[in-house]
Formats: C-alpha cells, structure tokens, sequence
C-alpha cells in the first residue's frame, strides 16, 4: 500500500520543477500517492521562497500547524531557497522538523527522507548532470530546467546564496528531456532559468558550447513540440541575435517575461542590474517592433533604499512607455545575506506603500485597455485547464488567458478562439473549429 505525499510549492516555476524532481525521486524509491490533505499524509513537505520576507515568516506559523494536524509518524521536510539560507536554524525553531532540504541539493530527498534531523544545504552541489527520473504535474505542459543557480550580484536578491553560481545544463540532455516529454504528448515546453538569455556561460564538464538563442534553435527542432516558452531573461543579455530568433521562430510563444526592478538608472546601479533606462527601454521597442502583439510582464521594485520622488517617476516614466501587458510589483524587502540589507538610506514605508498603489493603479489601467482590445480577434488557445460551470481555460501565444464552454475533449488541443467579451484577469471566447 503507497504512502502519501502532501507538497507545497511556494514561488517561482524552478520551485514547481523541483517539487516535481522531489516526487519522481521518492516514487522510485518507494510509491506515494499525492494528496491536498496534509492531515492523512506520512510526508509533508514544503517547498519554499525566501525571494520576499513575508513567505519566510509564515513558514513557521505553517509548520506549526501542519505538525498540530498531522497524523502520527508522518514525517516533515523543508526544501527550498528558505531552507538553504535557514538550514539547521529551522530544526532548532521547529525541532519536530525531520529534514530540510537545500534548493541546491533537490536530488538527495530520497536519502534525507530517512535521516532524521538531516540537514543539505550545500549551494555548491553540482545537479546539472543529474538524470532526474519522470514526474509532471500537468500532461500537456513540461517545464524544463536549463541551468542551476545565478551569476549575478543584485544589491536586493538572495538567490544567489541560496541556489549557488550558475552552471548550465548541457543541451543534449535537455533536448533529450524535451523529446521524452513529446513523446507522452506534451505539446509546450517552459524554459527555466534565473537568467536563461545567460545559458551556456559556464558548464561544470567537457560540454559543446552553446548560447540561449542556439539552444532555442535545437528545442525547436524536435519533432511534435509545437510551443516554446522560457523565463526569466536578463534585460542585460537580450541581444538582438536572441529578439531576432524570438521574434522569427513560430514556435516560440510570443510572449516575454523581462525583469526590470526600476525605471531610474540611479536606482538600476544601486542595485547592480548592469543596464540603464534607455536599455531596456530600447529592447522593448525592438521586441514590439520585431513581432507585433507580442505580450511583455515584468518585475518592478518601488521603495528601494535610496528612490527619490523623481526616481520613482522615471519608474512611472518606463511603465508609461513599455504598457506591460502584466506586472508583478512590490515594496522592497531586506532579505539576509544581501548588500542592500545593511543600506541605511531607508524609504519611510509609507511613502513606499503610496508609490506601489500609485503604480498598480496606473498599471489597472494599462490592463483594462489591454484586454479591452482583444474583443473580436482570434488567438491560437491551448486548452489545459477545465474550469467550472462547463468552461475549459487555456492560453494564447501571447499569454492570454481564455475560457470558453467546452468540455475535456479540448484539453490539450489548440484551437483558434474569437474573444467575446474580457475582464482584467482572463479573456472570455468562442471556438471557431
């Protein structure tokens, strides 16, 4: 009889990967059905962010619960960047913790598992030849690490000590990953990355040198894979050998998640990005230019130590300019282990808190007159999701999402869908097949 698995993914899509690496390398260990019910599960597992502060103090809080619920003998790990920047710190907060598991070290969880009180936390663990056995959480959609770890050294970020330097992940492997997801019939692959325009600087073996925009060229090769989407591009690397390739290659989804933290130069050399306003501003010109109706996110930080009123409007400035079609803002946070933790030029939070709702309105309304437009035109869909009330969710090329009645027959059909009516969050539509 299988045990059962409770898992929580908190952050980014590289934490969904390796939440599914966790699962395939404790299934073939022994087998373990998933379940949303921590209380019945003999493992429970949470998969952690440490990118914002707030996710890092509700993890106790979470801990603290699951183990009042949990059932008697089940066992509790930690994973995640939380972890590997907490380490036996968590043990010693919460001593009921059996293991925690480092971002880095993903591929010892059938060891830990047995190990009470084990703690893996080494950053400088080299996975990227590790063959991970098979596990995805959705049949229609693979998402595929090409490297490990980041290079930079933003004044804001943690990640760099929590997963590491960067090393990549040698293309034949991940084209043979791609091939092995197409044959059980994914149709779209998720490139990921911390910077993955950055791909192919460094490899920790004897590995035929590639770039990103080669590499994208051999994805796009395998036969049966119809979409590509990869995240996150680093402004400082889009080239326009890379736009070009994106802007050129049908089965690369137009859209593009591209980071840009803040509109002021000043603020953009505090925080170490290595471009200015006028940059990135120039490599979203060219990508609108390049390929019409391409859908652009990004990051924006407000409140980092130092912005000024008038850094704040070269903020608004950019986001006037760019019109992202979404955006993921928020106050800054001090994370450990970072440089821009011990700054002492402080923005009042208030004056931080005013700035974010003074963006994300303006941001409303960008977004309204976004999806507003989308009325009458077709998209190619994707159908991956069924929703209730007899709807079926999906997404368009350029990230869109769309619902349209329809049953289970759709999912994993893409299909061309004319837009009937929109809201801020998702595009209502009709079949046209």
């Amino acid at each position: 009889m299988s045990k059962k698995l409770f898992i929580e993914t908190l952050g980014c899509q590289m934490n969904v990967r390796d939440s599914e690496h966790m699962i395939a390398e404790l299934n073939a260990k022994e087998p373990y059905e998933l379940t949303t019910n921590s209380a019945e599960a003999d493992l429970i597992i949470i998969n952690t962010c440490s990118v914002r502060e707030r996710p890092v103090h509700k993890l106790f809080s979470e801990l603290g619960v699951f183990n009042k619920k949990k059932k008697e003998g089940a066992k509790i790990g930690v994973a995640g960047c939380t972890a590997s920047h907490l380490g036996k710190d968590i043990i010693k907060r919460a001593p009921y913790v059996n293991f925690v598991l480092g971002a880095r070290n993903v591929s010892k969880i059938a060891e830990v598992v047995d190990k009470d009180k084990s703690v893996e936390i080494d950053i400088n663990y080299d996975e990227s030849d590790f063959a991970f056995k098979d596990f995805r959480s959705s049949p229609f959609k693979a998402f595929i690490n090409i490297s490990i770890g980041c290079d930079k050294s933003c004044t804001f970020c943690i990640v760099p000590k929590t997963r590491g330097d960067e090393i990549s992940i040698p293309a034949d492997l991940i084209v043979r990953e791609v091939e092995k997801a197409v044959v059980t019939g994914v149709k779209e692959v998720f490139l990921l990355g911390q910077n993955v325009n950055n791909y192919g600087r460094r490899f920790s073996g004897e590995h035929t040198k590639v770039n990103f925009t080669e590499l994208l060229r051999m994805v796009s090769g395998v036969v049966g894979l119809e979409r590509i989407r990869f995240t996150s591009p680093h402004p400082l690397h889009m080239d326009d050998e890379f736009i070009e390739e994106f802007a050129s290659n049908p089965k690369i989804c137009k859209s593009m998640h591209v980071p840009l933290q803040s509109g002021s130069t000043e603020i953009l050399k505090e925080m170490k990005r290595g471009y200015t306003q006028e940059w990135f501003l120039n490599r979203v010109e060219k990508l609108r230019e390049m390929a019409p109706g391409v859908s652009i996110s990004t990051d924006i930080i407000v409140g980092f130590p130092g912005e000024s009123d008038a850094d704040f409007a070269e903020t608004m400035k950019v986001a006037a300019e760019a019109k992202f079609e979404q955006m993921f803002s928020f106050k800054y946070s001090p994370r450990p282990h970072t440089e821009a933790a011990e700054y002492s030029n402080i923005v009042d939070g208030e004056v931080a808190s005013a700035r974010l709702h003074q963006l994300q309105d303006f941001q409303d309304t960008v977004v309204d007159t976004v999806m507003s437009a989308q009325v009458g035109k077709v998209h190619q869909v994707y159908f991956e999701e069924l929703r209730a009330e007899g709807f079926v969710a999906g997404r368009s090329d350029n990230n869109f999402l769309v619902k349209v009645k329809g049953s289970e027959e759709l999912l994993g059909q893409i299909q061309p869908v004319k837009i009937i009516s929109s809201a801020r969050m998702s595009l209502m539509g009709e079949l046209l097949a």
